[in-house]
């Protein structure tokens, strides 16, 4: 059954590792992938680099007509750097906790295909962050297992709502009187700094 679109984006977060692999299923779903967020009129934020499944959606995206964000750690700017203006734009930012922060300031979703361990890292913090509610963005964690298509797999985007656990808390901070009931909610910021 396909969810109804109730939710309207206008940039989607795409992160994989820097390798390919050797399934020519992931490479056409992630070059379908890109396709399907420009039939969407969607901007794109990635990773940054010149590698990997992410790269090859920024591909397919930019070339189609939809802007493109690489948000790339300096320490992994040699390892993958974009080399040509037609890949999009470059934020270069100083580590892989900043990274995940900007690009949650910069996109409505995240969608997360396999491949590495870093990706793992930044499902896990953007999930977490989520289950504390930090943020409320939906996050696509099993790609190849919760839809087919890339269409199908926008469209469930889309139709995501978030459902609190009642068992998590909410940071508060109380007012002058202690009284928990009027407080105040806080953004947090966990930014990484050495």
């Amino acid at each position: 059954m396909a969810a109804t679109p109730n939710r309207q984006f206008k940039n989607i977060c795409v992160l994989s590792g820097f390798n390919y692999g050797k399934h020519k299923e992931f490479v056409e779903a992630a070059i379908d992938l890109g396709r399907s967020i420009v039939e969407r009129k969607f901007n794109l934020v990635y990773g940054g680099g010149d590698r990997g499944l992410s790269k090859l959606v920024s591909e397919a995206a930019f070339v189609r007509g939809s802007q493109v964000l690489g948000i790339i750690p300096r320490a992994l700017k040699p390892l993958g750097s974009l080399s040509d203006s037609w890949t999009g734009e470059e934020l270069v930012v100083l580590g892989m906790q900043e990274r995940i922060t900007e690009m949650l300031n910069h996109t409505d979703a995240f969608i997360f295909l396999p491949r590495d361990l870093a990706t793992l890292e930044a499902l896990i913090t953007l999930a977490s962050w989520a289950h504390l509610h930090i943020h409320q963005k939906p996050i696509v964690k099993r790609f190849f297992i919760c839809a087919h298509a890339a269409n199908e797999l926008l469209d469930l985007l889309q139709a995501y709502k978030p459902e609190p656990d009642p068992r998590t808390f909410v940071l508060e901070s109380p007012n002058n009187y202690g009284n928990s009931s009027s407080s105040k909610k806080y953004k947090l910021d966990l930014t990484l700094r050495l």
